[in-house]
């Protein structure tokens, strides 16, 4: 799927929904954010490489661990992101993408615009999220 995209090219509404142009512009937007999250992960593997492993101050080394604690739930947050960014991309390729996995309608624009990865209309989701919160109070 080759679409060249006009320069500040934006899907709109007045345009048929995920027509080539939409996917394309949807594609290179997650590529452009998976890159992003590879970027950082890498920046993170050299930072940890590159400091100090033998801290003598008991502080400092709580600090230090505390840190490399909160920077390894971080990459694992965008391994998560990064397998939910390929689904979508797979998503494109099949043609199920911008379509909600639930009924079957479109997710909308604004929604794929702010949330590339949504796979449910906001509605859809809505209801995924109250059913959640009613079995975890349930299991309280």
């Amino acid at each position: 799927m080759s679409t060249d995209l006009p320069p500040g090219y934006r899907p709109s509404a007045d345009e048929p929904y995920m027509n080539p142009r939409q996917l394309a512009y949807f594609r290179e937007k997650l590529l452009a954010w998976r890159q992003e999250l590879l970027e950082e992960a890498q920046a993170t593997l050299d930072a940890m490489r590159e400091a100090p492993s033998d801290v003598a101050d008991e502080a400092d080394r709580a600090t230090r661990e505390s840190d490399t604690s909160l920077e390894l739930r971080t990459r694992d947050r965008y391994r998560k992101l990064q397998s939910k960014i390929d689904a979508a991309l797979k998503r494109i390729g099949d043609g199920s993408y911008g379509y909600c996995e639930e009924t079957g309608d479109e997710i909308g624009l604004a929604r794929l615009e702010a949330r590339p990865i949504a796979t449910l209309t906001v509605e859809a989701q809505e209801r995924h999220e109250r059913l959640s919160a009613q079995v975890a109070d349930r299991r309280d």
